[in-house]
């Protein structure tokens, strides 16, 4: 893993955050995220490689005024990738000075993600947004040999061990209230 947390590019940003952004400048931001940890049937997690900054990660992003941080989960994975999944349980919630980000154009973020496990359920097609330029299924190992941000490690260890006591086993209680 690379250590450092800058980007290539701006990164896209909701209304709210650009409204922000136009009070305080580029000084420092505390925003409430949500990152997705996804399996397939075989135990293997869903990784997203960024086209900014070219790094991989769970699936995440931010949670808007007034969402709720479930319905976030799901939306982010639609967008982001395209598929749908039931969330299974919360893994984590992580923050520190690793979640913290010097972006190229001088902004700066910190981050508190709550880690959702999640099981694949489908597509949804057409609603990809551009942010992710490769995918993949990888086990433990494989994950290890990406190049992540700091958070990413401890967050996938955590959701591997919670995957491996929780998994999809038959009676296993959803997260999702729907």
């Amino acid at each position: 893993m690379r250590a450092g947390h800058g980007h290539a590019g701006p990164v896209p940003m909701s209304p709210y955050v650009a409204g922000m952004r136009a009070r305080i400048g580029d000084d420092l931001l505390l925003l409430p995220t949500i990152a997705v940890a996804v399996f397939d049937d075989a135990g293997r997690l869903l990784m997203a490689e960024h086209v900014e900054g070219g790094r991989w990660s769970v699936i995440g992003g931010g949670v808007e005024p007034e969402e709720d941080p479930a319905d976030a989960a799901r939306r982010e994975v639609a967008e982001e990738v395209g598929l749908a999944v039931e969330l299974r349980g919360i893994v984590g919630v992580y923050g520190g000075p690793d979640c913290r980000n010097h972006y190229a154009n001088g902004h700066q973020v910190a981050f508190v993600a709550a880690l959702y496990a999640a099981s694949l359920v489908g597509e949804v097609p057409g609603t990809t947004d551009g942010e992710i330029s490769a995918t993949g299924w990888f086990d433990e190992p494989g994950v290890a040999a990406l190049d992540t941000p700091d958070w990413t490690s401890r967050a996938v260890a955590d959701a591997f061990g919670w995957w491996r006591a929780h998994g999809t086993a038959p009676g296993q209680p959803s997260f999702d209230r729907a």
